[in-house]
């Protein structure tokens, strides 16, 4: 056995760089680095069938990176960047034991939850 794993697609005898996986409750085609395991409802294809790959009408193509080329940040990453630092520089008012931090008046405070993500309103506003 060949320890490069092929393109999927027939006829074609050319080295997998990328894995195609379908996510058929979202209707959605998934198209990201090639997984480091064969697995059996996934796809390994070229680089050339890859760039040409079209989804069914009314499905969604997902197109992940594969973290071999430099990113660049984005401005909400720099701005979640500065954000930390300004953070990280803030002083913290001490609670009322000397030792913990309590909570402070300039703490933004939760509104509302979804899941995972928080809604936090500003102190100043």
């Amino acid at each position: 056995m060949s320890p490069v794993r092929r393109c999927s697609r027939t006829a074609c005898g050319r080295p997998a760089v990328a894995t195609l996986t379908y996510v058929y409750a979202d209707s959605t085609a998934v198209l990201g680095p090639l997984a480091t395991y064969a697995e059996p409802h996934c796809y390994d294809l070229c680089a050339e069938h890859s760039e040409r790959l079209t989804a069914p009408r009314g499905w969604e193509v997902v197109r992940l990176s594969d973290g071999s080329a430099p990113a660049h940040p984005s401005g909400d990453d720099l701005e979640a960047l500065a954000n930390a630092v300004r953070e990280a520089a803030r002083p913290h008012d001490r609670g009322p034991d000397g030792g913990g931090r309590g909570r402070s008046s300039a703490d933004p405070v939760e509104v509302a939850r979804r899941g995972h993500l928080r809604v936090l309103r500003s102190p100043d506003s």
